[in-house]
């Protein structure tokens, strides 16, 4: 029996160096899981503060753009109105010019009546 006793006294420790060995490597897992997790964290933290920084910008670049529209629209309005008024001041002269030309042209004779006498 003594036989007996030290066999399973030596499968005991056997079976305690396995799971020795087990527990060893699920920590050597653990912690290089663990780091793995550090560093995705700092990365998220990273890819946070580039996104704030990604929106502040594009609300920026989108302010610029609506006001070089507005610009350019203005500039577009108020070279259409000069073009108008260009256009308005011109005719408006040409009428003019016609209807003074109606009325100060002295008659000639043969658009004279005649004259009895």
């Amino acid at each position: 029996m003594p036989e007996n006793g030290q066999s399973r006294l030596r499968q005991a420790q056997e079976d305690v160096e396995e799971v020795k060995v087990i527990m060893l490597d699920n920590l050597n897992k653990s912690e290089e899981r663990s780091a793995k997790l550090g560093e995705l964290e700092n990365r998220a933290e990273q890819l946070e503060q580039q996104s704030k920084t990604f929106s502040k910008t594009s609300v920026k670049v989108k302010q610029k753009k609506r006001w070089e529209n507005i610009k350019y629209k203005v500039i577009i309005a108020a070279v259409v109105a000069a073009v108008l008024f260009v256009i308005i001041v011109a005719v408006a002269v040409s009428f003019s010019s016609s209807e003074d030309n109606q009325f100060t042209t002295p008659p000639t004779p043969s658009t004279q009546a005649p004259v009895k006498g």
